[in-house]
């Protein structure tokens, strides 16, 4: 099972998610873009033209002088950024000793930069995986202008591997089996490249199984790749930054959630005082609900969901989030103007697909997307009055999530309820892009000119 943003057609590889700007074309775009034969063909062209003029030479020479520049540009394609913590040290294990995953060394040039001169700087390139409790996730990328990144390569898979975990607490062979395969094609993209830091992390169903750490030890072994188990507050903060730059200046508090497939975590941004450069050291409260898609789906059913079943997920989600302490911190901010919610999660991108009336679902269109409280409330009031059928039938739900997609808008709901606001940001992005950021500012890539050269 693909998911919608898997392989090189996808909208997320070459798009900055650091930023709502157009996304760039894939790795095979760029490859194919800046083929040897073609330069050369350039270069002749110029030495031809320029016998019979002498200031057209200049002209020609300054013009190719661009060319190279902005093809380099268009050489990374995604962009994200990550976290430096533990992943200073090579987090990936090569499966053959001679040829390490991950180096610190520069990048090996690639056959097509033969036929120029060598660049002059290289961009390091960084790496986040997240495998969670309903899919695997990869992102690859090179630092742009400061707070920015372009994605290389991204890969992305729905793997469920905690299906059945809420009934046995375990991690079922099926969902083992699908997982393993999914992570030893992010092992083969990682050792492909020279990879300066990375951060691979598992989340909440690794969390939670009794047989999350014989799992990532068969991982290890089959896949070459170290996974990390990460907290959930580690979590909380990893998703806020990922979503930095959709939390706009005029912004006085923001609460930001990330509806995952086996826990939910919710942050309290306050953003009253001084504004420092990472988001996340502005949360002011935080949690984590262990409940997600799957794990409620799972006790309540996602094919057949009546509204009564939906209410009584509502409710469930709601007891939890009574026992929040500190769900009252952001109160005084609650009337303002300049208060909102940003969500990050495939609950909120399916509601916007579904509000867009997207024949396809289209990251660039849904990341940063704003919708109003009224528009929010037709869109769910829309999806539980579906059936299975129907849900499977629309283009940003499909039958992969057609089971899950009521589940999150139940704990969509539920956060609305402790949290009315009359407009929510919609992030097509989060941990990747979290990890991302962290690393290349730990990094000091951005620290001169931006550009991590």
């Amino acid at each position: 099972m693909e998911d919608r943003d898997t392989g090189a057609g996808a909208s997320e590889v070459g798009a900055s998610s650091a930023s709502p700007g157009p996304s760039g074309p894939g790795t095979a775009g760029w490859q194919q873009r800046r083929p040897t034969e073609q330069r050369s063909a350039d270069a002749q062209a110029g030495d031809a033209t320029h016998h019979q003029k002498g200031k057209p030479k200049k002209r020609r020479k300054r013009r190719r002088g661009r060319k190279v520049f902005a093809r380099d540009e268009a050489h990374p394609q995604g962009s994200r950024s990550p976290t430096p913590s533990q992943a200073a040290a090579p987090a990936l294990e090569p499966k053959q000793p001679t040829a390490p995953a991950i180096s610190p060394a520069a990048p090996t040039p690639r056959p097509e930069q033969g036929a120029r001169r060598s660049p002059v700087h290289e961009l390091p390139v960084f790496a986040a995986l997240d495998l969670g409790t309903n899919n695997c996730r990869l992102l690859v990328a090179v630092p742009t202008r400061h707070g920015q990144f372009r994605v290389i390569d991204a890969f992305s898979r729905i793997v469920r591997l905690g299906e059945g975990l809420t009934a046995n607490g375990r991690l079922g062979q099926p969902a083992m089996d699908r997982a393993v395969e999914a992570l030893k094609i992010c092992g083969d993209k990682l050792r492909s490249r020279k990879i300066r830091k990375a951060r691979l992390i598992a989340t909440e169903a690794c969390r939670s199984a009794e047989n999350g750490v014989e799992f990532l030890e068969r991982v290890e072994r089959e896949a070459g790749l170290k996974l990390e188990i990460i907290d959930r507050q580690t979590e909380a903060r990893l998703a806020v930054s990922g979503c930095g730059s959709l939390v706009e200046r005029d912004t006085q508090g923001v609460v930001l959630f990330d509806i995952g497939g086996g826990s939910s975590e919710i942050a309290l941004i306050d953003l009253t005082g001084r504004r420092s450069p990472r988001l996340a050291n502005h949360i002011v409260s935080w949690t984590s609900l262990p409940v997600g898609v799957v794990s409620l789906a799972e006790r309540f059913g996602g094919r057949t969901v009546t509204r009564d079943i939906f209410t009584a997920m509502v409710d469930d989600v709601a007891g939890r989030l009574a026992a929040f302490d500190g769900r009252d911190r952001l109160s005084h901010l609650k009337a303002s103007p300049n208060f909102h919610l940003l969500g990050t999660s495939g609950t909120v991108t399916t509601l916007a697909g579904v509000h867009l009336d997207l024949e396809r679902y289209d990251r660039r269109r849904v990341d940063g997307l704003w919708m109003d409280r009224d528009s929010v409330d037709r869109m769910v009031e829309r999806l539980v009055g579906w059936d299975f059928q129907q849900r499977c039938a629309n283009p940003c739900i499909g039958a992969d999530r057609a089971d899950l997609v009521l589940a999150g808008c139940a704990i969509l709901e539920a956060i609305r309820a402790v949290w009315p606001s009359e407009r929510l940001r919609v992030a097509d992005r989060g941990l990747r892009e979290g990890i991302l950021s962290e690393l290349m500012a730990d990094d000091g890539v951005w620290r001169n000119d931006g550009r991590g050269r």
